[in-house]
């Protein structure tokens, strides 16, 4: 499987709010905190989605990632 390498870094805070919001556009907050941990939004990285009106999303990929790890499979 692949894995989140920002995930690590990122405080509980932030991974909390991933989980708890999972599918849902990332809070900006949150967002900045992903840039923070050398997550770059802005490459074609397999867990870059998409932009919209409501904001940045994770891929399906990584969204099901998340669920993972939250379940902890």
């Amino acid at each position: 499987m692949k894995t989140l390498e920002w995930w690590a870094t990122l405080d509980d805070r932030a991974r909390a709010s991933l989980i708890a919001r999972n599918g849902d556009a990332v809070a900006p907050d949150i967002l900045e905190s992903i840039v923070a941990a050398g997550g770059d939004i802005a490459s074609d990285a397999w867990w870059v989605g998409r932009h919209d009106a409501d904001g940045f999303h994770l891929s399906d990929e990584a969204t099901d990632w998340i669920e993972t790890v939250a379940n902890g499979e």
